[in-house]
């Protein structure tokens, strides 16, 4: 069985919401105030602030506050473990796949023999 990262599971779980997938694709290209962040969002302000609170529980953004301004970023790193996990599954399903089309090779490669060997008896 595969080992069970809880900090991965958050961060998918986080960014299983189209929402919470917008505000980190609006942080891609810097750091925005929530005011900016929460605009194309229709939606209560607290409600956004849940939504930015799930986020920095799993170490996705992170906030700070300068004066009535509360400003968001974007922790890069904090993808870091759920892409390492998504790589990890890659090269396992490649390599299940390179195996898969190596028997299908071999087999037709078989048949091929085996059909050419028959017809001459």
């Amino acid at each position: 069985m595969a080992k069970y990262f809880p900090a991965t599971s958050e961060v998918f779980q986080a960014l299983g919401d189209p929402t919470r997938c917008a505000i980190v694709s609006a942080l891609g290209h810097g750091e925005q105030s929530v005011s900016a962040l929460a605009a194309p969002f229709d939606m209560a302000l607290p409600s956004f602030m849940k939504h930015l609170a799930v986020l920095e529980r799993c170490g996705l953004i992170r906030t700070s506050k300068l004066g009535r301004t509360r400003t968001c970023e974007l922790v890069p790193d904090g993808l870091t473990q759920a892409g390492q996990w998504l790589a990890s599954q890659r090269a396992m399903w490649e390599k299940r796949s390179d195996r898969m089309a190596n028997f299908v090779e071999n087999l037709h490669v078989e048949e091929q023999t085996h059909g050419k060997r028959r017809r001459r008896s």
